[in-house]
């Protein structure tokens, strides 16, 4: 038994187009999984399925803005028509408003948590039945170290990342009987377009990061594909619930 191989399998990414999502949806197509890249931007859409498709596996691109129930069920919809079904969700979608807690208005604070948390609630809803159907299935959903830490130019985010690891614990807990694994994975300081935003937007980010981080450097989204595909296959039946983090050993630092 072939405890990596996803030969067979299908995988919806959301956010898939770009940074750790496509990081991830690389790994599990090198593993031999189709993908289905859930976003919104068409013409990224169109560059990451060329990119998968080079890999030699099938992919294809749905359309999706991940706060929107119909949006996201039509996605589902989608891919089990193309593709029969869908046995791996990663809930990767996010995004962050980076102000001061008293600077947030109402609707910056919503944007921030109907993409980060609301988005995978919505997802991970839509699966359940599909796997089931499948004889099981597994839900990565992506954390962030401000999962565990506290930034104060990262409120809304900080909550819709810490809600993701309660969310996947509470997931975990209610599939188990129905064989569907559910896991977080907590991606350290990783060199993507979000953080470089930050870069520019947080004084002295650079810096910091890497004299905390014991590997000396910027994760790379291609660092997330290992975990990608060991919480997707038959190697990790047995690992539910867990939050994992992919940061270099930032975490283990005082």
């Amino acid at each position: 038994m072939d405890l990596f191989t996803l030969e067979g399998r299908v995988a919806v990414v959301t956010g898939g187009n770009g940074g750790i999502g496509l990081g991830m949806a690389r790994g599990l197509a090198m593993a031999g999984a189709s993908i289905i890249v859930a976003a919104r931007d068409a013409h990224k859409n169109e560059a990451a399925v060329q990119e998968l498709k080079a890999l030699s596996v099938n992919a294809m691109a749905v359309e999706t803005d991940v706060r929107k129930s119909d949006s996201c069920q039509s996605m589902f919809e989608a891919a089990t028509k193309s593709y029969g079904g869908v046995d791996i969700l990663v809930n990767n979608a996010g995004m962050n408003i980076r102000r001061q807690p008293q600077e947030y208005d109402l609707e910056d604070w919503n944007t921030v948590l109907e993409t980060n948390l609301t988005s995978a609630m919505l997802c991970s809803k839509f699966a359940h039945p599909i796997m089931v159907k499948r004889g099981g299935g597994k839900i990565i959903n992506i954390g962030s170290m401000m999962s565990i830490f506290g930034a104060p130019f990262a409120s809304a985010y900080a909550a819709s990342k810490g809600g993701i690891v309660q969310f996947t614990k509470a997931c975990a807990s209610a599939w188990a009987s129905d064989n569907i694994q559910v896991n977080a994975v907590l991606p350290g300081w990783i060199d993507t377009d979000l953080t470089r935003r930050g870069r520019k937007e947080v004084s002295g980010l650079h810096e910091k990061v890497l004299a905390r981080t014991p590997a000396g450097r910027w994760g790379d989204p291609e660092d997330h594909a290992g975990v990608a595909i060991f919480l997707s296959g038959k190697g990790s039946d047995f690992v539910t619930g867990a939050a994992i983090t992919v940061d270099g050993g930032f975490s283990i630092q005082a």
